[in-house]
């Protein structure tokens, strides 16, 4: 078995001088010869990058993936004793691609040290010896650079060291694991750009939580497990199954959910367990039929402790990517044929915990609820020095919850949204094509909105749509220079996550359509009023429906703006394209 490094072991280990680890002066970080009180600025990511590709040059690559907006660069190192230093050649022989990522909110910076002092034993044999011959291992020590140095010592309050640590979002105040599918940053096309082309088999996250105060100490979660691909639930199922029970195994306290009470500062409440959409990174990483991994230490361990959590958890990946990789490198490709041949089958877009609830014992600690003479508030008060079991209520049954059925050829952006939606499908690798003529009369399906309800505050930098409605057979003509985006590709699931308006991360859940269900045009009460009488005089029917409207109706009856919206909406002057969902669905491809 592979030696693995209890926390306090850990500690202990890496506050020895370099001379007493190896007589070859491994590369070291500044967190180890600090004993992991601190951590280095992005200054010495690039060092080290450098450095593993100097001494180990037959076996590792430094690489620049991006450039952040401050212009910094963004590193990934590619770790393999395959030969294979390229996508193509990763490809072609079938090698499966693991991705480490780092600093994707860049003061949970456990990911940056532990993923170098992983990367250092694998390259020296004292971790899964053998491992990087069946795998290529990308690291990417931070993901958000421009976060990272944003340095401070209160950037995360509720986290135990290290001493100073980088900020969440980035310099333009993306928060990036909310930007996965929308793509809004520089930062988030770069990372793109490197799924896409390397196409990873596993992708881990890596992270340092929120929340209560409680003994477990980590929480692993996969996709697809609940949602995406059924087969490839499975091997979700047992990937974060055998991480955990290796996490266990090691005297971890491993939790197969994201530790966070529905209630967020009460122990007594509920867990919730679901499915993350595709903004977060083990959710898009599922929709391309790929495992995503989140990986949580739990912020109120000590920093020593989280990275030796972190650093066990990317030897366990690693181990099992070299043990199954090649069989889930089959499984995926299946899955991708799948996923290529959904037109007309039900695809959930979301998913949701039933009411469904089992206890479960907990290790957390003795609490209070008491009222506080600062706030006002119920406040809950941990005493570390009385572990306690909790006996909690978890949800974890796991539905689909919106499901609708795939278009049968795929969908049509109009040439007025062409540009910036081509921009989108390219940073995600999707396939579609431009049509050069124009369509006349032809048969689609349509949206449009019964309602359309637009958030009170922005959310990074949207304003985000909710809109309920339903598709419909209708007949539209289209501009040339229209994209036809067909479902039978593999990303599928991807396309459909865009393009879909009540998907929850949809191009219009997250305000990018908003235009087409704002009123635009206007009739003047005193023109209403003459067209009202008009149209009253002119149809019996509409008249009598008037008017059981008035007797029925008691808002629509004391509104005089609704009466008079009442004739407009039936008049030819009323905008036909107001809560008309701009992209179309067909079930026949354009020629």
């Amino acid at each position: 078995m592979t030696p693995t490094l209890r926390p306090a072991l850990l500690a202990a280990l890496l506050a020895l001088p370099a001379a007493a680890l190896s007589q070859t002066a491994p590369i070291t970080t500044h967190a180890e010869r600090s004993g992991f009180i601190q951590t280095g600025r992005y200054d010495e990511v690039t060092q080290l990058c450098e450095a593993f590709a100097a001494q180990y040059p037959d076996r590792v690559k430094c690489e620049r993936f991006g450039t952040t907006p401050e212009g910094r660069p963004m590193h990934v190192l590619v770790a393999t004793d395959t030969g294979a230093f390229t996508a193509r050649d990763a490809a072609e022989r079938g090698i499966p691609v693991t991705l480490m990522q780092g600093g994707i909110h860049a003061g949970e910076i456990d990911g940056k040290d532990a993923g170098f002092l992983a990367l250092r034993q694998l390259l020296e044999g004292e971790a899964a010896e053998g491992a990087l011959a069946k795998q290529v291992l990308l690291f990417v020590p931070v993901f958000n650079v421009d976060g990272h140095e944003r340095f401070g010592a209160w950037n995360r309050p509720n986290q135990r060291g290290p001493e100073q640590m980088g900020w969440r979002t980035t310099a333009q105040n993306y928060n990036l694991n909310r930007d996965y599918l929308k793509a809004d940053a520089p930062e988030m096309r770069a990372m793109l750009a490197l799924l896409d082309a390397w196409d990873p088999l596993v992708v881990a996250d890596l992270h340092a939580t929120n929340g209560a105060q409680f003994e477990h100490d980590i929480a692993i979660q996969v996709e697809p497990l609940h949602g995406g691909d059924g087969v490839l639930q499975v091997i979700g199922t047992q990937l974060r199954d055998a991480t955990i029970a290796r996490l266990a195994d090691q005297g971890a306290l491993p939790l197969p959910f994201y530790p966070s009470f529905v209630e967020h500062d009460n122990p007594a409440s509920v867990i919730e367990d679901g499915a993350a959409p595709p903004r977060f990174s083990q959710g898009y990483v599922s929709a391309r039929n790929r495992f995503g991994m989140l990986v949580e230490t739990h912020s109120w361990k000590d920093y020593p402790t989280r990275v030796a959590l972190t650093r066990n958890t990317i030897v366990a990946v690693v181990e099992l990517v070299a043990q199954h990789g090649a069989q889930w490198l089959d499984a995926v490709q299946a899955a991708d044929a799948r996923a290529a041949a959904i037109a007309g089958t039900p695809v959930p877009l979301d998913y949701k915990a039933t009411d469904a609830t089992r206890t479960m014992p907990f290790r957390g600690y003795a609490y209070t609820r008491t009222p506080s003479d600062v706030s006002g508030a119920l406040m809950t008060r941990y005493d570390e020095t009385k572990p306690q079991v909790w006996n909690i209520q978890v949800r974890d049954e796991v539905v689909p919850g919106r499901v609708v059925e795939a278009p049968g050829a795929g969908y049509l952006v109009p040439a007025t949204h062409a540009g910036w939606v081509a921009e989108r499908l390219d940073a995600h690798g999707v396939q579609y094509r431009t049509l050069d003529a124009a369509l006349e009369d032809v048969g689609v399906q349509a949206f449009r909105a019964d309602t359309a309800e637009f958030a009170a505050r922005p959310l990074e930098s949207h304003q985000r749509l909710t809109l309920q409605g339903d598709w419909a057979g209708e007949t539209h003509d289209l501009a040339a220079g229209a994209l036809f985006v067909p479902i039978a590709q593999p990303l599928s699931r991807v396309v459909m996550a865009m393009l879909e308006p009540q998907a929850p991360d949809s191009l219009a859940a997250w305000g990018f359509f908003n235009n087409h269900f704002e009123r635009k045009e206007y009739m003047e009460p005193y023109v209403a009023e003459a067209v009202a009488r008009e149209m009253l005089a002119a149809d019996p029917a509409l008249k009598a429906e008037f008017e059981r409207r008035v007797r029925e109706d008691e808002a629509f009856a004391r509104d005089p703006a609704a009466r008079l919206d009442f004739f407009y909406r039936r008049h030819s002057a009323w905008d036909d394209r107001l809560n008309l969902y701009p992209v179309l669905r067909v079930d026949t491809a354009p020629n």
